[in-house]
């Protein structure tokens, strides 16, 4: 039955291209291709808004996949020009945008399965069809470069972090996401939707974190399952109670505070020294802090020395601090850096998560471009299995926990129980004695997304 449908539809789509073929002449006057495009772009946004997703994606697949007759026949001639150009750039443009106009109006409206249904059009699509017209040859083969694009890997995005028996950098989608919206040469219907699926996993892992941090020490929950967010095990907890120990006075936040008001009304050349000194303060680990110190002292000094004798500003800043991130993660924005493969390697995961915060907290306007960063670094050792990278997953995996502690709002407190002994050996506190509490600083939770 399937197989007689397929039949049927491509004979449609066939019968469809030549009439179209003959309706429209080769003598019409050149379109202009931002007209043909806004077409189709206000022909998907009307239905998306008033139609059933399943009536959106037969539409999209008409037009972009069987390329027949649709509701709104300008579409399909719209569609036509824009493949008679021969410009496989602007056709892939075209189709790109189209879907992340669909992907954006159902993520706005929780409609998540139909975002599914939307990819799994290109994942089934038969790459083997008969063509009978040279529109839909030249279609049908731009459609698969398109399937083995970067473009549509980027797609996958968007549904890969629900894939639970997915690829290993799953995980970490709330970063891969970050280049895509970042980049202002993508439509501007995939920058916003890219950013606030980001931005909702990051809340989600929060809300999480604060959940299972408080209900994993319970003893009535000690019979339940408690979902770990993380893929640290039981290193989570003893992880958060060593970063809520430096909360206070001596916090990271506050350091960041004291760092900025004494950099105030100084020269640039100052405020590059003085940096170097903030990122190794108190970090605890000679001998990381040596080799931070000596490879970062000669890249600050050569960057932007034209700028040495001026005062600093916030314009100086961000640009140093992303530089120092390039530095710390990636090589070129594409592969990571010496740098980072030293210090993961010599299982110096944390202390570089600490420099990182510390640079995030001084000039938040940063974080964006740290993400797009690890991103690079995830991207290039996905093709290697997961036991492969443990050490970069692990690094992942605390950053991840100590940038949801260091945000505005959940807040962490360690508390020491009564009649437990916190006194510990001679590396420091016993951390059993003490309990971490939790509380979000305004009564929200973020969306649920058992749909997806």
């Amino acid at each position: 039955m399937r197989s007689l449908t397929l039949e049927i539809q491509d004979n449609k789509r066939n019968n469809a291209a030549t009439n179209i073929d003959k309706l429209i002449k080769l003598e019409t006057p050149q379109h202009n291709l931002q007209n043909e495009q806004s077409i189709i772009y206000e022909y998907l946004l009307d239905i998306v808004k008033k139609s059933h997703p399943e009536e959106v994606l037969q539409e999209f697949s008409n037009l972009f996949i069987y390329y027949v007759g649709s509701r709104y026949s300008t579409a399909l001639q719209a569609l036509y020009q824009i493949i008679l150009r021969n410009d496989e750039l602007e056709f892939k443009n075209t189709l790109k945008r189209a879907c992340y106009i669909l992907i954006n109006n159902w993520y706005a409206t929780r409609q998540y399965q139909a975002i599914h249904q939307l990819i799994r059009i290109f994942s089934e699509y038969n790459i083997n069809r008969s063509a009978d017209s040279p529109i839909l040859e030249c279609l049908q083969k731009w459609i698969v470069n398109f399937i083995n694009s970067k473009d549509y890997q980027e797609l996958h995005l968007f549904i890969a972090k629900y894939n639970t028996k997915g690829h290993w950098t799953n995980r970490f989608t709330s970063y891969l996401l970050v280049p895509q919206y970042v980049d202002g040469n993508n439509p501007l219907e995939q920058r916003e939707a890219a950013k606030i699926v980001s931005q909702q996993l990051k809340e989600q892992f929060k809300f999480e974190l604060a959940m299972y941090t408080a209900r994993s020490q319970s003893t009535v929950a000690s019979n339940r399952r408690i979902k770990n967010p993380t893929g640290l095990g039981d290193e989570v907890l003893p992880l958060v109670k060593a970063i809520v120990l430096r909360r206070g006075v001596f916090s990271y936040t506050n350091l960041a505070h004291i760092f900025v008001k004494q950099n105030q009304n100084i020269t640039y050349k100052d405020f590059k020294k003085n940096l170097i000194k903030y990122l190794i303060f108190d970090v605890g680990n000679e001998s990381f802090a040596n080799v931070l110190s000596h490879n970062l002292a000669g890249q600050l000094e050569r960057i932007y020395e034209n700028y040495d004798e001026e005062n600093l500003d916030d314009s100086l800043i961000l640009r140093t601090c992303k530089r120092v991130i390039e530095y710390l993660i990636t090589k070129n924005k594409k592969e990571p850096s010496e740098l980072l493969i030293l210090l993961l390697t010599q299982g110096q995961a944390l202390n570089l998560v600490v420099v990182l915060v510390k640079l995030v907290l001084i000039c938040k306007n940063v974080r964006s471009h740290l993400e797009a960063c690890l991103a690079a670094a995830i991207q290039y050792y996905e093709k290697y299995p997961e036991e492969q990278c443990q050490w970069l997953i692990k690094f992942l995996e605390i950053l991840n926990v100590t940038l949801a502690i260091y945000t505005e709002d959940v807040e962490y407190n360690l508390v020491q129980m009564p009649n437990v002994n916190a006194e510990g050996n001679n590396s420091g506190l016993n951390l059993d004695g003490y309990r971490i509490f939790s509380q979000f600083k305004e009564d929200r939770k973020p969306e649920n997304d058992r749909d997806w």
